[in-house]
């Protein structure tokens, strides 16, 4: 069998290119940062010639927005994955903090930087990262409403809660990029204020 047809057998559909193209995107802006993803690093991950990403993608903005996208929702994912060990809602909402605060700077942490900082120049990322925090602010509610409903917390605004909680997170995790005041620690800080928001013991909300 000649070279030429061995080629012609293995080339990939346009759509198992795109998801080549994609999960490439999603690397490097996880390893290297968001602003990282250009048309040439994103060749050079998947061994191509820029021009035939160019041709697959919907433009650059596009799959930069596709890549932030495709990161930060599998992080809520597996947080909430994370959180579903027990019924408790303070308990969940422990873990929740454990989870995305850890020991050391998030790798997500910077893409969300990055995605509000250059958002503000690409409208279709903007336009992602909206829609992400909405994401977040909604999973947050559910979870702080279900602990309303259990009885865990008083009368409460769950959406007001979860958007200063939210604020709390994305400000704390921004200041630890920098490892800017490690002590006290982000996670018992958050713990504080949030225990303050929901009329709770701070050791409630320990996973």
């Amino acid at each position: 069998m000649s070279q030429a047809s061995t080629a012609r057998r293995a080339r990939k559909s346009p759509a198992e290119r795109r998801e080549e193209i994609g999960l490439a995107a999603r690397e490097i802006a996880l390893a290297d940062g968001l602003d990282a993803v250009t048309l040439r690093a994103v060749a050079a991950r998947v061994g191509v010639a820029p021009g035939l990403v160019a041709h697959h993608a919907d433009g650059m903005d596009a799959l930069v927005a596709e890549a932030f996208g495709a990161v930060v929702a599998e992080e809520l994912a597996a947080v909430l994955a994370a959180m579903r060990v027990t019924d408790a809602a303070t308990t969940r909402l422990g873990i929740l903090l454990d989870t995305v605060f850890g020991d050391e700077p998030n790798d997500v942490t910077l893409v969300w930087v990055q995605g509000w900082a250059l958002g503000t120049r690409n409208e279709e990322l903007a336009v992602r990262v909206r829609a992400e925090m909405d994401a977040w602010q909604r999973a947050l509610a559910a979870e702080i409403d279900r602990g309303r409903e259990r009885g865990e917390f008083g009368a409460i605004d769950a959406d007001a809660i979860a958007w200063h909680l939210l604020a709390i997170i994305d400000g704390l995790g921004a200041q630890g990029l920098v490892r800017w005041r490690a002590d006290p620690a982000r996670t018992d800080l958050t713990r504080r204020a949030l225990a303050a928001l929901l009329g709770v013991a701070p050791d409630a909300l320990r996973g």
